[in-house]
């Protein structure tokens, strides 16, 4: 089965980019290790919603929801009990996975649009209820200086961490999508009459991969707590969903490492261009009109159609 899943040449560039990146804090300075840890960890991000964005069809509009979920349970875990610190990261996805799954009771029933359009309103509560709910959440000031462990405290422990909490994660959403749920869930999104008539509850595969995504969109949030050692509400308003979709649309929705390159091209933009100018939500929109124009697929998208075309060519 591996051998199908994985060729040669992937694991072999697999094997050189992992070197390459664990050879990287050596030589770059600490903030270029804690700009790449952050990309890890919205990369991840990145990629849960692409889960059942791109290969399941979910009009996910709040994905941004869970990620600031995991990241604030981890945080009032951190600095509100006595549990060791590593508990956590143990617990903080499986609470933004919870919290999928009772967002997805409600919103699987309605379809494409509505389902997105309800997913906000309910993600906004949430959000609203974290913004003034100063005597557990801090209100809109946040949590800062929450604790973490000895071994990832420093900017080379943290970049070390989040780069392999995040390449188990994409390993594991790969596999999740090339296994026969994966191939379900990819045929709900082709054709949802159909896989209804032959027997496939799709509420109930939706509802699955809803909540999956909400896991690790949690372990994305604690990556991030991992890096800032501090949380906000504005990890969970809708524009940053909204810059989550992009990412998507920018490296190639239906390409599964698509969303990675687009998290690191958006969080390079968004670091030096804000260097320069603060109107980066106008560079931004720019991004986006230029992708929707030039680049409907997304970067790896268009060099997928172009090694198809040159092996049809071929053949």
């Amino acid at each position: 089965m591996l051998k199908s899943l994985f060729s040669l040449k992937t694991l072999v560039l697999g094997t050189v980019l992992l070197l390459l990146l664990l050879a990287l804090p050596q030589i770059l300075s600490r903030f270029y290790v804690y700009l790449l840890a952050l990309i890890f960890a919205i990369a991840l991000l990145a990629t849960s919603l692409n889960l059942v964005l791109g290969f399941g069809g979910m009009y996910q509009f709040h994905h941004a929801v869970f990620y600031g979920f995991g990241a604030y349970a981890f945080a009032l875990l951190a600095t509100k009990s006595a549990l060791p610190l590593w508990f956590g990261y143990a617990v903080a996805p499986l609470c933004s996975a919870a919290l999928g799954l009772v967002m997805g009771l409600i919103t699987v029933r309605l379809n494409r649009l509505y389902f997105g359009m309800l997913q906000i309103s309910l993600g906004s509560l949430v959000w609203a209820i974290t913004f003034r709910w100063y005597d557990f959440t801090g209100g809109d000031d946040g949590i800062h200086g929450v604790p973490l462990p000895d071994l990832i405290g420093s900017s080379s422990g943290a970049y070390y961490f989040n780069l392999t909490v995040a390449a188990v994660c994409l390993l594991v959403m790969y596999l999740i999508v090339n296994s026969p749920f994966g191939r379900i869930f990819q045929g709900i999104r082709d054709n949802p009459e159909r896989c209804r008539a032959v027997g496939i509850n799709v509420q109930k595969q939706q509802l699955a991969g809803q909540t999956i995504a909400a896991f690790f969109a949690g372990v994305a949030g604690t990556l991030f707590v991992t890096v800032e050692g501090s949380v906000f509400p504005d990890l969970m308003f809708w524009t940053l969903s909204l810059e989550i979709l992009i990412m998507c649309l920018l490296g190639g929705w239906f390409i599964f490492l698509g969303p990675s390159l687009g998290a690191a091209i958006i969080i390079g933009l968004r670091t030096f261009v804000g260097i320069y100018t603060e109107y980066w939500t106008l560079i931004l929109g720019i991004v986006l009109m230029l992708l929707i124009f030039f680049l409907p697929e997304g970067v790896l998208g268009l060099f997928a159609n172009k090694a198809a075309a040159e092996t049809a060519r071929e053949s």
